[in-house]
């Protein structure tokens, strides 16, 4: 307990108290399925870029792309807005290296139990399942959702189909497009996008489609729509990774940062996101690493899956860069610190843990 006080304590995202001062107004949350922090820390992985069974025969295409001689050089070059952009005006927690920890509480370590604890703040362990039933569990989005100010101002969209369940789409009131679904037919560009899902190839199986559809939908959605909460969830890392595909792994990595750029740009440049949004991102578990050939997998007897990171960046919040200093976060206390950045208290039918508090200065 004193040692999850220190943490909180020394978490040093601040922001101002003073309503005039640029508050946040909007949330954006991203997620990309399964991605590792250590190569969010430090590029690629040598040890498995050069492994001929993960590999794919690019090995020296690997090493042209992402390759450098030092951490620093390989991170920016795989994901060069979270170090260039993330890394200079906002924090990045998760280097086990320096002792900054940040881990699932449930004890499952895949993908619905993470979602559910990212939005829900709990960890329900009869949610044990990615085939689990649509969430009895309150999320915070649907929170947020009821709250004056936000009632249809909240949407999510995500390549894989289970966050019909996981955020229980039915019971929730906000939508969820998902999987193979079109949100709306009566609008063109996503009646386009739509038919472009339907013919295109398929390498996971129609339960989830390529994040580039997702992409465009989400930001198409943004422009029109101009939500206040949004949810985008990509699935190709964690595909490419259980294929064991490390050069595909990458590039989708790759990809995802390079639309957090554009998705950073259209906020800076929209009169109502400017200096009034934050862009939280972060993954729904780790994946193996002590053993280098369990990096494509990831469950409780995989060692290392339990451990995730989180980058913020936003109005207020102080640039820090990568934090360095020993603590312990857990992903359950995400969703109320997404509501204590809008200036809102989760609350529902079951607990909900303690916001990262020293977010906030009173």
């Amino acid at each position: 307990m004193k040692h999850f006080i220190l943490c909180t304590f020394l978490i040093t995202v601040s922001l101002c108290e003073s309503q005039n001062n640029n508050p946040i107004e909007n949330i954006i949350i991203v997620t990309t399925d399964g991605f590792r922090w250590q190569e969010v820390f430090n590029g690629m992985d040598s040890a498995i870029a050069e492994t001929p069974k993960f590999n794919e025969n690019k090995k020296d295409q690997l090493y042209k792309k992402y390759g450098a001689l030092t951490t620093i050089e390989r991170r920016k070059k795989l994901l060069p807005f979270i170090w260039n952009t993330i890394g200079t005006n906002g924090q990045i927690y998760g280097n086990r290296t320096y002792g900054n920890k940040v881990d699932n509480s449930n004890p499952y370590w895949f993908s619905y139990p993470g979602y559910s604890e990212i939005f829900c703040g709990y960890v329900d362990t009869a949610v044990n399942s990615n085939k689990y039933k649509a969430n009895p569990n309150t999320n915070v989005l649907e929170y947020i959702n009821k709250q004056p100010g936000f009632n249809k101002k909240v949407a999510a969209f995500g390549a894989w189909d289970a966050f019909d369940r996981i955020l229980n789409e039915q019971r929730s009131g906000f939508p969820v497009t998902c999987g193979g679904e079109v949100f709306n037919n009566n609008d063109a560009t996503q009646k386009l996008i739509g038919e472009m899902k339907r013919d295109s190839y398929t390498p996971f199986d129609t339960a989830e489609y390529l994040d580039v559809f997702t992409n465009y939908q989400a930001m198409d959605y943004l422009k029109k729509q101009q939500p206040r909460v949004l949810y985008i969830a990509y699935g190709e890392t964690d595909e490419w990774a259980h294929e064991g595909n490390y050069s595909d792994y990458l590039d989708a990595a790759h990809r995802v940062d390079k639309w957090l750029n554009d998705l950073w740009n259209y906020i800076q440049s929209s009169p109502n996101y400017k200096n009034k949004t934050a862009l939280l991102i972060t993954v729904d578990h780790g994946r193996g690493d002590k053993n280098k050939s369990e990096w494509t997998s990831h469950n409780a007897k995989i060692a290392d899956s339990n451990e995730i990171w989180f980058a913020i960046i936003g109005p207020t919040i102080e640039a820090k860069g990568e934090i360095k200093t020993k603590m312990q976060i857990y992903q359950k206390q995400y969703a109320q610190t997404i509501a204590k950045l809008l200036g809102l208290n989760f609350t529902c039918e079951h607990p909900v843990a303690p916001e990262l508090n020293t977010f906030f200065v009173r």
